[in-house]
């Protein structure tokens, strides 16, 4: 009844123990749940495993929602026909998104691209993740991985609500960081000299979209007039949603280190060069930006930190000449894109028939039998990461180790049938 009072009365609480551990177990354990990771744990569950999800956000996403990262880049092939090489997933948020008028395929610039509508990809992962029977756990942060010889037996895990065991037959690092395998004690990879740079991203509204500069004007302004407003990057954009009275922006660069108190510096900063970035807009094109405002910030975006060592090293050669591979999983043709340079990034854009893949090799875990990473930390050189990373071939990774997973079992995901897998991605490799 609506007017049945509520008892007031509270009772007293106290840890005087320990807490036990909650233990859970599932067939393939997914850390990570950007599009690399929701592609993963959409996949595995698709293909009857049950499958536990974790992120240390409070929000399923990953960069992609939680960054506001605004669009698939590397879906497609290059020029404004170009064909789409990764579908799985991808094909149900650009049908659904699109439905609603939430996504987009834009065939600007050196190839097609989906813009998309943050707040909606969150909710679709949301929907999409409880729909496959994948069951999530977030707020979640590694503490120890547990292994047993050559195999990831479980993972400790750390939430706010108390410790979590999880023990798997097969686990997929979508981490970005590595964070599985760094935790188990094997080998990783970084950068030896420098850094590769993150963007802050923001959303603005309250701009005239009328009056709003074509991107090289833009570009040629920032370039001109940056180090007067204390820009760090010298170039960058500001793409309008369609349908929207908001635009991302992409103007800044970040340093991303994996100290943990200079990651929570640096995000602030990237927040501080955010709003010299709006300054810049409102000076520089009043009649488009004068009162534009910042809706959002997005959390920082990471392109990469710390990497795995796999079975194969992907190389700027293997890419450039598009080599493809034995055991070739996903296919791309996105420009390889250095963010070396803290004032702009090197972008060097393939022909139209261009197309490279990325081997099973870089995704497995050399020291490890039931361990495959996806996303941002696949083992390959700096530069052909720069191509590999974007979310059209994370997706594909995703759904590869999904399948690898499942066919190795209880064994070895270095030693699985690839014609079986090959014929499970045939929709990422063919056409």
């Amino acid at each position: 009844m609506l007017d049945r009072p509520f008892d007031p009365e509270t009772r007293i609480v106290s840890r005087k123990d320990q807490p036990p551990v909650l233990e859970r177990s599932c067939d393939i354990c997914v850390v990570g749940s950007g599009a690399s990771g929701a592609s993963a744990a959409i996949e595995a569950a698709r293909a009857g495993n049950s499958v536990i999800l974790v992120d240390g956000l409070p929000s399923l996403g990953g960069q992609a929602v939680n960054s506001i990262i605004g669009m698939f880049c590397g879906l497609f092939t290059p020029g404004p026909e170009g064909t789409q090489l990764t579908h799985g997933i991808a094909d149900d948020i650009i049908h659904d998104l699109g439905a609603t008028g939430d996504a987009h395929i834009i065939a600007g610039g050196v190839m097609k691209t989906v813009m998309y509508n943050e707040v909606a990809l969150g909710r679709w992962v949301e929907n999409a993740i409880l729909k496959a029977g994948v069951q999530p756990l977030t707020g979640a942060i590694i503490r120890a991985v547990n292994m047993e010889g050559r195999r990831v037996a479980s993972l400790d895990i750390a939430t706010r609500h108390g410790d979590v065991r999880i023990t798997a037959n097969g686990f997929i690092d979508a981490s970005g960081d590595a964070a599985i395998t760094w935790q188990a004690g094997l080998d990783c990879r970084v950068q030896k000299t420098g850094q590769i740079y993150g963007s802050q991203m923001l959303i603005i509204e309250d701009f005239d979209d009328s009056k709003k500069p074509d991107w090289d004007t833009m570009a040629a302004r920032i370039a001109e007039k940056g180090e007067k407003y204390g820009m760090m990057r010298r170039d960058g954009f500001a793409a309008t949603f369609p349908g929207r009275n908001v635009a991302m922006v992409n103007m800044t660069h970040i340093e991303t280190p994996l100290d943990p108190f200079d990651a929570a510096a640096k995000q602030i900063d990237g927040k501080e060069q955010a709003d010299r970035t709006l300054v810049f807009l409102q000076n520089e094109f009043p009649e488009a930006f004068g009162t534009a405002k910042i809706r959002a910030y997005g959390l920082p975006g990471i392109r990469q930190t710390r990497w795995i060592v796999g079975t194969h090293h992907l190389t700027t050669e293997e890419v450039r000449g598009a080599k493809k591979f034995d055991d070739a999983i996903a296919r791309c043709s996105w420009p390889l894109e250095q963010h070396h340079n803290q004032e702009g990034y090197v972008w060097e854009v393939f022909g139209p028939d261009h197309v490279h893949t990325v081997p099973l090799g870089s995704l497995t875990v050399a020291g490890a039998d039931n361990l495959v990473a996806v996303g941002r930390c696949i083992d390959a050189d700096s530069t052909a990461l720069s191509s590999v990373r974007v979310m059209g071939p994370c997706i594909a990774m995703g759904a590869a180790a999904a399948h690898a997973l499942t066919l190795a079992g209880s064994g070895s995901v270095h030693q699985i049938d690839m014609a079986a897998l090959k014929n499970r991605l045939r929709d990422n490799l063919e056409g």
